[in-house]
């Protein structure tokens, strides 16, 4: 156990964590995901949810305030217009974590899976809400006192 680090972010994850880059890509999908198919490294969360994930994730994860779009959502029904309720809590959590405004970009569902093959890595979890997988971008760490949207 670490002090201060959710313990749900286990040790395989944090390392998959601390090695992604400005810019790399993780994945958080849904229980219904083919997370193997893509063939980039897959760590599995029994017993979490999505929103669950999603928090510990960014306690310790940046998002990155250089992109439109650092958080996307996949397109649920063919309709861009269209949430579900797990989608929105996630930006809500994003948003309480970002320095700067944010909103989804929304992928449509097969576009999703061909994204998936460019991801540094994917996380699991049990969420059975369909369409509750997201892709966030990795942002920068700032050195103290320097504002997290690098201005």
């Amino acid at each position: 156990m670490l002090k201060g680090i959710d313990p749900l972010l286990n040790g395989d994850l944090l390392k998959i964590l601390d090695e992604m880059g400005h810019g790399d890509q993780l994945l958080l999908v849904d229980r219904n995901y083919p997370a193997f198919s893509a063939g980039r490294p897959v760590v599995r969360l029994g017993e979490s949810g999505a929103l669950r994930v999603l928090g510990a994730l960014l306690s310790v994860f940046p998002l990155d305030a250089f992109v439109a779009h650092p958080l996307e959502r996949m397109e649920v029904k063919d309709d861009p217009t269209l949430t579900t309720p797990v989608q929105d809590s996630a930006l809500e959590l994003a948003r309480a974590a970002h320095p700067v405004a944010l909103e989804y970009g929304v992928v449509p569902r097969h576009d999703f899976y061909r994204r998936a093959k460019d991801v540094y890595a994917v996380v699991q979890t049990l969420e059975s809400e369909p369409y509750s997988c997201f892709i966030l971008h990795k942002g920068v760490v700032f050195p103290e006192g320097m504002p997290e949207d690098g201005s």
